[in-house]
């Protein structure tokens, strides 16, 4: 008994045309139902009979008889609709408030309104709304929730409710403007256009949130970047530092050491000088002794007393015992003693631009990729290993198709793998080579004929010739005076730097780099073998593993 009193929602009795309780429900052939007029008006302005709720096509219009059942259920809610209604039409909750839509019917306290009729152009409160529910001509009217200025929902040309929406000029119409001015034109029921426009709505929500979080990402990586750059910096600093702090040192002690080693001089001679003198004046105080005895000797005018005299002063063996050429002292030379001290400096500069030069590389090294040589690029006379990570020169060339990314003329040949941004580093063996060119081409270079190895034409290299002639194909090209010849060398690449450096590996040398460079294209890395002569330069260069 309790289930007989039981009611079920009220969406379960709204038509999902007109959205207002079921007038006359019918059920077509697919299940649904809908008003009978509601269906009715909707397959006459239509072409095809369609189920507005599934899509379901009927080849013939079907034919509409009464649901009972569900007519029956609908006027049951109705009326308990409508006793709930009388019962709290005086309740305090729905007195109108600011933010609500008020009834237009209400004279002295305004209610809250429940809906608003599209036909009269009216809102209504619980109270006022009853006859909108039970009287059969008003039964008809398009009730939406309570919305202010329903005149804005009128066409203002005709005077009819804007319940049609045109795709082709993206505007509200009545049902005589689609008769008339939009006749030909893409026009579907308010809903329908409302439902296609949120949905486009809803990709650009999404497009514009997938918009936001690549950009937030972007903000994080650029963060990360400044960071790295920051680490980056600071370890500089505190290096350069470091190794000023120890040259300063260095020179201080430098300094010191040589001040101190000609002052140690210097004390040396004078001591020796103050030795010398004091010799010298103890000899010539005899000498003076010796003289005034002589002077007494030589007053006498006694034969006797003054040959007795003469014979007592002993004069022969009183000469003084050292020849003044033994007392001959030089000045202290100094000459060569600052060379010196700064040719220490040198040195110890060198083994901390060693040390610099050593952790530089291996920060660079840190970067390391996987090259290897694309096939599709060699020049015809070129032999690459089955790894692709050696390539040397033959005199005897190859049928290959001459496709667009292979180098017809020059013997050269391009990495497989290309970068576009951020770093990376990869080393090439050149032992036993008298001729060989590295370093990174654009993805745009002319590959066909004869090319010009230069920034310019989009290539960063260096090379060797003759065996010892090192040059760095910058522009203008640039001689490279190197102390050792190197058997392996680094190519180090800051695209968003504009930065190409090469490195002596072994040596842990910089050998050149080319700056301000700047990069819009993928880049590759370049290898040219150089031709063989007599058979020299036969090695081949071998891309290395990164140790």
């Amino acid at each position: 008994m309790a289930a007989a009193s039981y009611l079920p929602s009220e969406d379960q009795f709204l038509c999902s045309i007109c959205l207002d309780l079921f007038t006359d429900p019918v059920t077509i052939p697919c299940g649904h139902n809908y008003c009978k007029d509601c269906i009715t008006e909707h397959w006459d302005r239509s072409d095809k009979y369609l189920c507005p709720m599934c899509t379901k096509e009927f080849n013939t219009r079907p034919e509409l008889h009464v649901n009972t059942f569900i007519s029956e259920m609908a006027a049951q809610f109705r009326r308990s609709a409508q006793q709930k209604a009388s019962s709290s039409s005086s309740s305090e909750q729905q007195v109108f408030k600011p933010a609500e839509v008020p009834c237009d019917v209400c004279t002295e306290t305004k209610l809250k309104a429940l809906k608003s009729c599209l036909v009269c152009l009216t809102s209504y409160c619980e109270t006022h709304l009853e006859p909108h529910l039970t009287a059969s001509s008003l039964k008809r009217h398009q009730l939406i929730d309570p919305v202010e200025n329903l005149e804005d929902r009128m066409c203002p040309k005709h005077d009819k409710p804007l319940e049609l929406f045109c795709k082709t000029d993206q505007t509200c119409v009545c049902m005589l403007c689609h008769v008339s001015e939009h006749k030909m034109h893409d026009v579907v029921p308010l809903k329908e256009g409302y439902e296609g426009k949120k949905a486009e709505l809803g990709k650009t929500e999404a497009e514009t949130q997938q918009m936001i979080q690549k950009r937030q990402l972007k903000i994080q990586e650029i963060k990360h970047s400044v960071d790295l750059s920051k680490e980056e910096a600071d370890r500089e600093v505190a290096e350069g530092v470091q190794v000023f702090t120890a040259l300063k040192k260095s020179v201080e002690r430098g300094q010191a050491d040589l001040i101190n080693t000609i002052k140690e001089k210097q004390k040396t001679t004078e001591k020796k000088a103050e030795d010398f003198i004091k010799e010298l004046e103890q000899e010539i105080s005899e000498l003076n002794k010796r003289s005034s005895e002589v002077e007494q000797v030589t007053h006498s005018e006694d034969h006797l007393h003054f040959l007795q005299s003469v014979k007592s002063l002993n004069i022969q063996h009183r000469q003084p015992s050292k020849d003044l050429r033994t007392f001959s002292l030089t000045p202290a030379v100094y000459e060569g003693m600052v060379v010196k001290a700064v040719a220490q400096l040198e040195e110890t500069f060198s083994k901390e631009m060693k040390k610099l030069l050593e952790a530089k590389l291996k920060r660079v090294q840190k970067y390391a990729v996987n090259v290897t040589l694309d096939p599709r690029t060699a020049h015809p006379c070129l032999i690459l290993s089955d790894d692709k990570k050696r390539v040397e020169y033959s005199d005897v060339e190859e049928n290959l198709p001459n496709n667009r990314e292979r180098f017809s003329d020059c013997d050269s040949v391009l990495g497989k793998q290309s970068f576009s941004s951020g770093r990376f580093y990869f080393e090439v063996q050149v032992k036993g080579k008298t001729e060989w060119y590295l370093g990174v081409a654009r993805e745009s270079i002319n590959r066909k004929g004869d090319i010009t190895l230069s920034p310019e034409h989009g290539y960063c290299t260096i090379s060797l010739r003759n065996g010892n002639k090192y040059k760095a194909l910058d522009a203008p090209s640039a001689n490279l005076s190197l102390k050792s010849r190197p058997q392996k060398v680094g190519v180090f690449v800051d695209y968003e730097e504009g930065l190409v450096s090469f490195y002596d590996v072994d040596a842990a040398a910089l050998i050149y780099s080319f700056t301000g460079c700047s990069f819009t294209e993928k880049l590759y890395p370049f290898f040219c073998p150089g031709l063989t002569y007599c058979r020299k330069n036969t090695a081949p260069l071998i891309i290395s593993p990164v140790t």
